[in-house]
């Protein structure tokens, strides 16, 4: 520690409180404390860390490690503690290194000996585990009920446009018809996919480290199960130096993560294709959109181009995380360290990007006519026509060469399939009788699809309120 003549009451705490001071025989320099000191960022843990620091205590006193008088004043200067932050007057020091020393530091200035009997029973390698998992169980709440939002305004959308027809792609060529509210409902599944792997991965996040210590468990006659249970734990880790050491429940998150952003990066993709004037499918309202500083006509799709953009620093995370993992031996690492900071900007990138869409997706407005318009080019109906001739009796493979041959014959004339008579279409093959025309128009594509997971406008409905009834629960 750098030396002063007149040091104050939290310096000489700090010297204290480094618990291995006493084995050194000379000061941490100061460029060593900003390299290894995490305060800057772990301090957003001090109320779950608090909140894990108090069920502790109370089982402390319960297996009569302290006594009323010590858990009364630790409850006291906790509540103290959690004002001064919530005020934004606590004091983070950079000397104690991350956010437990400099919480310790000051409820032992409040309330003396009380606090440094807190520590008892366990380290902070479980402690600063416990407070990442309770930390990121709230992440994951905010963010499953965040896609049950994202997820009913599609569902909204999807059961307003359930008959509005627009062209669907492969390869970004005109496929077949579906409805728009098909292909929003496309995304809900994608998203509730996404809540599942979060609702999922929670189950081994809600796994108690605390009392494993520092590797090897304690000695002291702990209550690990009470404390789970004060905590709302599912139950305690089960060997001490996994319990300590892992960290794959913060990788399988950031995972989920980067599929959320993934797919909030295609539908992002679509959002900026479909308001471009060349296809004019949507709108997005003004809020979610900026203009330009050289041309005034522009109106650019800012926000899903920059989820696009995020999504790209969420899938580094992950990556980061599990280099970070790869090699290190049992059990605690310093390595551990930088778990802290690309798990925060995944979480807060996730959460805000959801915010923002659950929004956005809600002010979306469909211009149907442009839509319909680009479903009748590129012979969209072209698979309906096949099939109407498999249903004559002709093998597919021989129906879909005649189809070959009469989209061909319709690229020379500079006319869609619709548009050939029925003695026309018998040049391609005989079987085809008046009843064909009901089969090549869009409604009739879209409907002809009423299987479960088909686009007619009758399935997509009862799709739309699935989900709907889903996400009200």
């Amino acid at each position: 520690m750098s030396q002063t003549t007149d040091p104050r009451p939290q310096d000489q705490f700090a010297k204290k409180a480094e618990a291995w001071s006493a084995r050194f025989s000379e000061p941490v320099s100061d460029l060593v404390k900003r390299y290894t000191a995490s305060v800057d960022f772990d301090k957003r843990l001090a109320h779950v860390d608090i909140q894990g620091s108090l069920a502790h205590a109370e089982m402390l006193h319960a297996v009569k490690l302290i006594s009323q008088e010590d858990l009364d004043a630790i409850r006291g200067g906790m509540a103290s503690i959690l004002t001064e932050i919530d005020a934004g007057r606590f004091e983070w020091l950079l000397d104690l290194e991350d956010v437990h020393l400099n919480i310790e530091r000051r409820l032992t200035e409040l309330v003396g000996d009380a606090g440094k009997r807190l520590h008892t029973g366990r380290s902070r390698n479980d402690q600063v585990a416990t407070d990442i998992r309770l930390w990121l169980r709230g992440e994951i709440d905010t963010q499953v009920d965040l896609l049950h939002q994202l997820r009913f305004a599609l569902a909204t959308i999807a059961l307003e446009h359930a008959d509005t027809i627009m062209p669907g792609f492969t390869h970004l060529q005109v496929a077949q018809p579906v409805t728009f509210g098909h292909h929003l409902l496309a995304y809900a599944e994608m998203f509730g996919r996404d809540a599942e792997r979060l609702i999922d991965c929670r189950k081994r996040v809600n796994r108690l480290p605390l009392g494993a210590a520092a590797l090897a468990g304690t000695s002291y006659p702990i209550d690990r199960e009470r404390v789970a249970r004060t905590l709302g734990f599912d139950g305690v880790a089960r060997n001490s130096l996994d319990a300590v050491s892992d960290r794959d429940f913060a990788i399988e998150f950031c995972a989920a993560g980067a599929l959320i952003m993934t797919h909030v990066s295609r539908l992002s993709e679509e959002l900026v294709l479909w308001m471009s004037p060349r296809v004019g499918f949507i709108d997005l309202a003004d809020r979610f959109c900026t203009g330009s500083s050289i041309m005034p006509q522009k109106k650019n799709p800012d926000v899903p181009e920059l989820a696009r953009g995020k999504t790209g620093r969420v899938n580094g995370n992950l990556v980061a995380l599990l280099t970070l993992m790869k090699g290190q031996p049992l059990a605690y690492n310093k390595d551990n360290q930088e778990d802290k900071e690309g798990l925060f900007d995944t979480a807060d990138t996730v959460r805000d990007t959801l915010r923002i869409f659950v929004d956005m997706a809600a002010g979306i407005k469909v211009q149907k006519d442009a839509m319909r318009a680009a479903a009748l080019q590129g012979f969209s109906t072209a698979t309906d026509l096949a099939d109407y001739l498999v249903k004559k009796g002709l093998p597919f493979r021989d129906a879909h060469e005649a189809v070959a041959l009469a989209v061909r014959a319709c690229v020379d004339r500079k006319c869609d399939l619709a548009d050939l008579t029925v003695e026309e279409l018998r040049v391609f093959h005989p079987s085809i009788d008046e009843d064909i025309h009901a089969v090549l128009t869009l409604e009739g594509s879209v409907a002809s699809r009423s299987h479960i997971g088909g686009t007619a406008p009758v399935r997509v409905r009862e799709e739309a309120q699935r989900v709907l009834d889903e996400t009200r629960k």
